[in-house]
């Protein structure tokens, strides 16, 4: 059984709104939200279908914080800072009271790690399957924005933190790395479930990085669009990309499994574009923020992505990354 809609946003949304003036308590039909000054507002939206994003079984709690970390993730490319978000939800003839309880504490505990708050939304009933969409808000500089259009020929491609296990997490929840110990199986499956997003880093970029996006169809394909958009070439060195130690594992077990790493998606962290001149500070924001950022390849003159093994040869991938169509 579960609550009529009214009742839900009393119960379940209203508590999320608190502290967000501009939201009413949910009892208006629209917000009103301001950005500091000085400041313009940035927005984007995502949203999850159950088989298609996430698994039926996920816990309701890390749905709800992976729903809204994938819209933060986002802001951070843009190098926004989170002000808020408008949530809506489809349910599906399986979601109850005692899940939605779940889903709601679990965003409740990612507004107070990420400082923001519900705005508004909507929620119905669907038919088919469970669908979440957030459209989150956040703000920066007037005019300080990071877009994907900015590489120019010399500059550094960067990542941060580890790549690939994501799409190995999802490997690992299907049962395919049971090779693999339960630690590294769980570290792959939490990646997975509750990614990282670089919403500190994000902002630091701002003024040193000239392009960026959030790493959620694959590395390559990621960077692929920082390199189209730029009209350039970006050459990724393939020994440099950084993984964990449960990743590793995987790999040496089944090397096969690096184009999984290279194209999966899921990561949710930062790829982004560094001249030479800023590359010395990027070491220094890596030991300020606690965060690995490691240089990966390069951006030149032509158009494509080429990737270069350890001996400097071309590799072949007839798999570029995540699409839905």
């Amino acid at each position: 059984m579960v609550r009529g809609e009214f009742d839900q946003i009393a119960r379940y949304f209203a508590p999320l709104a608190a502290g967000a003036p501009g939201a009413f308590g949910l009892r208006n039909d629209a917000a009103v939200l301001s950005p500091p000054p000085g400041e313009e507002l940035v927005v984007t939206l995502d949203t999850l279908v159950e088989g298609v994003h996430f698994l039926p079984e996920d816990p309701p709690d890390l749905l709800a914080r992976k729903a809204l970390r994938v819209n933060l993730s986002d802001l951070a490319a843009m190098g926004a800072r989170p002000l808020g978000y408008l949530l809506s939800t489809a349910w599906s003839s399986r979601i109850d009271d005692a899940w939605i309880e779940g889903f709601t504490n679990g965003l409740a505990a990612d507004q107070k790690t990420f400082g923001l708050h519900l705005l508004g939304g909507d929620t119905v009933k669907t038919p088919g399957p469970l669908t979440l969409s957030i459209t989150a808000f956040g703000s920066l500089p007037r005019g300080g924005a990071l877009t994907r259009s900015g590489a120019k020929t010399g500059d550094g491609l960067y990542v941060s933190g580890r790549i690939g296990d994501g799409a190995l997490g999802l490997l690992a929840l299907r049962g395919a790395l049971r090779h693999l110990s339960l630690s590294e199986q769980e570290q792959l499956e939490q990646a997975y479930r509750l990614p990282e997003p670089r919403c500190s880093l994000g902002p630091a970029l701002i003024g040193l990085a000239n392009a960026c996006l959030d790493v959620s169809d694959g590395l390559l394909a990621d960077a692929a669009h920082l390199a189209e958009e730029s009209g350039l070439q970006v050459i990724i060195e393939a020994p440099a990309v950084p993984l964990s130690d449960a990743a590793q594992a995987a790999l040496a077990e089944d090397p096969e499994l690096f184009t999984q790493v290279l194209t999966g998606g899921d990561d949710y962290e930062l790829a982004f574009a560094i001249p030479p001149v800023e590359e010395p500070k990027i070491a220094v924001l890596s030991q300020e923020l606690g965060l690995s950022l490691t240089r990966v390849g390069r951006f030149a003159e032509g158009a494509g992505v080429l990737i270069l093994d350890r001996g400097g040869r071309p590799l072949t991938l007839e798999v570029r990354g995540w699409t839905h169509f």
